[in-house]
């Protein structure tokens, strides 16, 4: 009777594998694209398919996950793969892929701590989940067709569309056998079993959060809170292993596997799981001082040292609610002699508010809306994050005497209102550098992102006509924006991707300075591309129905790839920047959408059509059908030298 009693109350537990709550992760997969799993919460379920290279098992199970995708796809049903083993990367797995045929993102689980986590023992076993609760309805063999060595023609029976079926039909509760033994290759997860509760706070966690970040998480930072001492790491590291799980922190967003840059705040794999394992062993205290609770970590408004000027930039009130228009401010240069800027500084004045500032100065005292135009001589931008910046070893920016300094403040309110006073410091050299810092924009004011578009690729390009040295690379979009790169065409054909961000974060606005600044021979092309997400999964989006255009304001969009590098020949006392023929090479870029380097009649704009709709073949010179930038350029010039002699020749009559 007892034992009939046991049996009876252990048949009403939960089954562990239907128990199991999953919780949100982003990983890249093998062609360096970002996945969260929580970004699928509409869909119907998610079925996942542990993967792992050379296993026969998987290998052999691949026609049948196909024919479960294709059985259940339209019915919103979401299929991914995950390979956490520790002898497989992304190169291999790609390899793998194109060999086999896969055409299912495989997510790279570098760090082993999103298997850790599933509980995961050998691959080729299907989990298939519930987003509805997010918890693992069943997990086992996809079918009853293989064995080890062995296998069926034809499955006789198909647990992982049986556990859909009962999904779908809102009977999940209902699956039979939510969990059972599969087969396939062991991973080996050596940290699964180590005791991390040894792991020392004082040794290992405090010196790396001191590292790494503390510069944001300090008294007066950016930070939300301040990791002052163990108790206040220990209150919030739930969700210290929150963010890291799904890349929210630390705020660096490259593609590790593409491109070595400066400042790079991101953890190592091995950092990484040492944290979260920490966290996961209960955040133990142990022996030894507390770092953190030693050290003064304080911010300070000039990290780079004291400016040589100071500009106070004018007072701007912002309301608790409602949407602040773009303002552009402008300060008269109070120098009457030229300097060479060579590192510059924005402090704002409510760190709460300030979205990004940027500045540039202009010689003239005729300051245009800067709504309307550029800067004449750019020279820094604030974003968090990217509060100061050293311009590159033996380059400047030349600010001749008078003129002013132009602002574009973007201020976000966030709930109080406030009164902001933010502040530029500029750094000067001693002597000229060798050479002049220049920046550019790939840039695209068309764009319309159609309504309901998860993936709408937009792209613009710059053609570097002299032989070029690249320093940084800044992508920029708005609350849509949900992956960008940067990619180098040269001349003989070939092509690298040079920068890859594959989950774009709208609230950090990087700028990327490569270790070894790279060289663009002439006639190089330097192409900017953003994917954005116009869809109701989006949840920073603020209207999933509506076509996108460009537009300053955040729930508008752009496509704007920022470019710092200077000409190779080019010298402080000898400038050769020719910055009329840069602006066409800009205006090529966004509306030559075959990138052949001119526009032909179909890819110019309307009203361009109508003032040449009789002098085409006029200014196409060279008679090959299109408008190169020397064209463009000679029509320019010639528009700009009529206008004078028209406006003389009224006068005289």
């Amino acid at each position: 009777m007892r034992r009939a009693l046991l049996t009876f109350l252990i048949a009403l537990l939960p089954i562990s594998g239907y128990a199991m709550r999953v919780d949100n992760f982003v990983l890249l997969d093998h062609e360096g694209d970002a996945h969260e799993l929580y970004y699928h919460g509409d869909a119907s379920a998610v079925v996942i398919m542990v993967q792992g290279n050379g296993c026969p098992i998987v290998r052999n199970a691949l026609t049948d996950y196909k024919a479960l995708r294709d059985q259940y796809q339209d019915q919103g049903v979401e299929f991914l793969m995950l390979n956490s083993n520790l002898q497989d990367n992304r190169a291999s797995i790609k390899k793998e892929a194109d060999e086999w045929a896969i055409d299912f993102p495989i997510l790279v689980d570098e760090t082993q701590l999103i298997g850790e986590s599933l509980n995961l023992i050998r691959t080729a076993e299907v989990l298939v989940i519930d987003p509805k609760g997010w918890q693992i309805v069943y997990r086992g063999p996809l079918n009853d067709r293989l064995d080890y060595e062995r296998q069926r023609n034809e499955a006789n029976e198909h647990y992982a569309a049986k556990a859909l079926d009962a999904v779908l039909s809102g009977e999940a509760q209902a699956i039979e056998v939510a969990q059972r033994d599969s087969i396939g290759c062991l991973i080996n997860f050596p940290e699964r079993n180590q005791q991390h509760a040894a792991i020392s706070y004082s040794k290992t966690i405090a010196p790396l959060l001191q590292e790494n970040c503390v510069v944001c998480h300090q008294e007066g930072g950016i930070g939300p809170w301040a990791m002052s001492d163990y108790n206040m790491v220990r209150g919030f590291a739930p969700m210290m292993r929150e963010v890291l799980r799904t890349k929210r922190m630390p705020p660096w967003h490259a593609d590790p596997h593409i491109g070595t840059f400066k400042d790079d705040r991101s953890l190592s794999n091995e950092e990484l799981q040492t944290l979260v394992h920490w966290i996961e062993a209960g955040a133990p205290r142990g022996e030894g001082p507390d770092l953190l609770a030693l050290a003064d970590n304080r911010a300070v408004d000039w990290p780079l040292g004291e400016p040589d000027l100071i500009i106070n930039i004018p007072a701007a009130e912002v309301p608790a609610t409602g949407v602040v228009d773009y303002t552009f401010p402008v300060v008269k240069n109070p120098l009457d002699y030229d300097v060479w800027v060579v590192a510059a500084a924005l402090v704002p004045g409510d760190r709460n508010v300030v979205h990004h500032i940027l500045v540039g100065s202009t010689e003239s005292d005729d300051v245009e809306d800067q709504a309307e135009r550029g800067f004449d001589n750019y020279l820094h931008g604030y974003a968090p994050g990217n509060e100061s910046a050293e311009m590159p070893e033996g380059t400047g920016v030349f600010v001749k005497a008078g003129g002013n300094y132009q602002f574009q403040m973007h201020y976000t309110p966030y709930g109080k209102a406030t009164v902001d006073e933010s502040k530029l410091g500029l750094y000067f050299a001693d002597t000229p550098p060798a050479n002049f810092l220049r920046q550019t924009v790939a840039v695209n004011p068309m764009i319309k992102i159609p309504a309901n578009d998860p993936a709408h690729q937009e792209q613009a390009y710059i053609t570097f006509d002299k032989d070029a040295i690249l320093y940084s690379l800044v992508p920029h979009s708005h609350y849509r924006g949900r992956s960008s790169n940067f990619e180098l065409k040269y001349p003989d054909g070939t092509s690298e991707i040079i920068l890859s961000v594959p989950n774009y974060d709208f609230n950090w606005q990087r700028t990327y300075h490569f270790v070894e600044p790279l060289a663009m021979p002439a006639g190089t092309k330097l192409i900017h591309r953003t994917v954005y997400d116009n869809s109701v999964r989006n949840p920073a989006n603020p209207d999933p129905t509506r076509e996108v255009p460009w537009g300053l304001q955040s729930w508008d969009e752009m496509l704007y790839g920022a470019v710092q590098y200077a000409w190779v020949d080019e010298r402080s006392d000898a400038p050769i920047h020719d910055q009329q023929l840069s602006e066409t090479y800009q205006f090529i870029g966004f509306m030559d959408k075959d990138m052949d380097g001119k526009l032909v009649w179909s890819e110019l704009p309307r009203d361009m059509k109508k003032r040449l709709v009789q002098g085409f073949k006029a200014v196409d010179k060279n008679g090959d059908g299109g408008l190169d930038a020397e064209e463009f350029l000679a029509m320019r010039r010639d528009g700009e030298k009529r206008k004078p002699e028209a406006a003389a020749g009224a006068g005289g009559e």
